[in-house]
């Protein structure tokens, strides 16, 4: 895929230039157009982690567990779900993302994009996923795309468990919340990724200039979802953080939302067109109250402490609940490919056992216990 990718970066990037020329003429905000653009730097960079991924070891097709009574062995296998669905806003990377992980863990697929980037999705299916894989001896019809535009085919997509028994969903917290009750009506499990929106919060402890350094590493696309939307600052040393803050925020050309606020905190700015370049800013008692305010009023995707108290990151650290925590680190670093040194499929807030975080091949497998002979020796799995 990342030497298709290569051979045919010209005629991808010409079928995005014409999503990107019709969203525009549309009106569509630019954290819209900001998802949707592949370009050669974003090619270029996803062929670099399409190669990454090669380089990653697969997953062994079962592991030894324990020995039984009777001279017999239990052990697991690793088999795939057969076909898994995505859906997905319109961000063209997402196409090869997916596909990448559903072939490395020998799984087929049927993937639905944004109708602003199916020119994008369909140049990418054909020219690079469909023309690797019949490259590798393998059916170029593994990977499907869902051509026709329009909700319609989202929720077509989740109501066929006999086919489809998984769905990836990832996209506006509305949609993809009503698409995941729609499956689960139909017995079809999924994934969700609904709501984004990360939390940071600044100890009375915290280096200013780790503060400033961070909170601009989280604001470098806005468009995303553990993009800083949360601000959370200790009473103390609000009169002394606000300033750098609003410096780094004036810089940024982004607006701070202070109290008293008309929204809740865990508004989803990134969501919001024409409003993406805002956070919320707010005071938290302590690192407790802040952990509790992450809990409680945002999504559980990702939250940090600034902090040069040790004690004060442990109470923040152990008691947020969601998906990601960092100590003097950005929550944009809740990345499959930043994280793991893989391409995500997305990032699974569910608070409920199961693949949760970023989604990578090593989650898309159904786990089956087999008892066997010890003698019959490395008999794999099929």
């Amino acid at each position: 895929m990342s030497a298709r990718l290569g051979q045919h970066r010209a005629e991808v990037v010409a079928a995005n230039a014409e999503d990107v020329r019709a969203a525009r003429s549309e009106g569509l905000p630019q954290a819209f157009i900001d998802r949707l653009i592949f370009d050669d730097e974003r090619a270029r960079a996803t062929s670099g982690q399409l190669l990454a991924l090669a380089e990653v070891a697969a997953e062994p097709a079962w592991r030894f567990v324990r020995d039984l009574p009777g001279q017999l062995e239990l052990r697991e296998w690793r088999r795939p779900v057969g076909v898994i669905g995505a859906n997905f806003e319109a961000r063209p990377n997402v196409v090869v993302d997916v596909a990448s992980q559903l072939i490395k863990s020998r799984n087929a697929g049927v993937l639905r994009t944004g109708s602003a980037a199916l020119r994008s999705a369909a140049a990418l299916t054909d020219l690079v996923v469909a023309s690797a894989l019949r490259d590798a001896g393998l059916s170029p019809a593994a990977i499907q795309l869902v051509r026709v535009p329009g909700r319609p085919a989202a929720y077509a997509l989740v109501r066929q468990p006999a086919l489809i028994p998984l769905v990836i969903l990832r996209g506006s917290g509305p949609t993809t919340r009503a698409l995941a009750r729609e499956g689960a009506v139909h017995g079809v499990r999924t994934l969700a990724h609904a709501d984004g929106g990360a939390v940071i919060y600044i100890d009375e402890s915290a280096d200013e200039a780790l503060i400033a350094r961070l909170i601009e590493a989280s604001l470098d696309r806005l468009g995303v979802c553990n993009r800083l939307n949360l601000l959370l600052v200790q009473r103390p040393a609000w009169e002394t953080a606000l300033p750098r803050v609003a410096e780094v925020a004036a810089r940024l050309g982004v607006t701070l939302s202070l109290p008293p606020h008309a929204h809740e905190l865990g508004h989803e700015w990134a969501l919001d067109a024409g409003r993406e370049a805002t956070i919320t800013v707010a005071p938290a008692a302590d690192a407790g109250d802040a952990a509790s305010i992450a809990n409680q009023q945002t999504s559980g995707l990702a939250a940090s402490i600034i902090a040069q108290d040790a004690e004060a990151a442990r109470r923040f650290l152990h008691a947020y609940a969601g998906t990601g925590a960092f100590w003097n680190a950005t929550p944009r670093l809740l990345d499959g490919f930043r994280l793991l040194s893989v391409p995500e499929t997305g990032i699974n807030i569910d608070a409920v056992p199961g693949p949760r975080g970023p989604v990578t091949f090593r989650d898309l497998y159904l786990r089956q216990y087999v008892v066997l002979p010890a003698a019959a020796g490395q008999a794999p799995a099929s």
